[in-house]
């Protein structure tokens, strides 16, 4: 039996945020914040948009999902984003004790893993859901920019 909803499913539709986010000139990296099978935030890069560094996929979806909760703690939610979360957000993670986060793919330059930052204990993470997809809209975003 085939899963509707399954880490596939939902990392297609954090790739559909990066795919917006790529039409504006954005890194395109997009996230999305579930629970209980439900999509409740949305998000991708805006950090050239806003002139706010901070203002990554992943801190986007952390604070549209809170305002959903009504609370600060993403607990029961995971965090579906397209590349592995950088030093700043997984960070933020941490402080929202979300429960589960799956990348699609790795950051070997600026990651949390390759930095080493601690996520919270009870956080799960996996990677490598759309990969390769993840992967090659970064580098034809680069390769965009290299040729200016």
């Amino acid at each position: 039996m085939i899963k509707p909803y399954d880490n596939r499913y939902f990392m297609k539709r954090a790739f559909q945020e990066a795919e917006s986010a790529f039409e504006k000139g954005e890194v395109p990296i997009g996230a999305v914040v579930v629970i209980n099978n439900q999509i409740i935030a949305r998000a991708h890069n805006l950090t050239e948009t806003l002139n706010d560094v901070t203002a990554h996929a992943e801190m986007q979806a952390i604070t549209a999902a809170a305002n959903y909760l009504g609370g600060k703690y993403l607990i029961d939610c995971t965090l579906y984003v397209t590349i592995e979360p950088c030093q700043m957000c997984a960070g933020a993670l941490y402080w929202s004790q979300i429960s589960k986060i799956v990348y699609g793919a790795r950051d070997n330059q600026r990651g949390c893993i390759k930095m080493r930052t601690k996520l919270h204990p009870k956080t799960k993470m996996s990677g490598g859901v759309l990969e390769e997809e993840t992967s090659q809209l970064l580098k034809k975003f680069f390769i965009g920019k290299r040729s200016l």
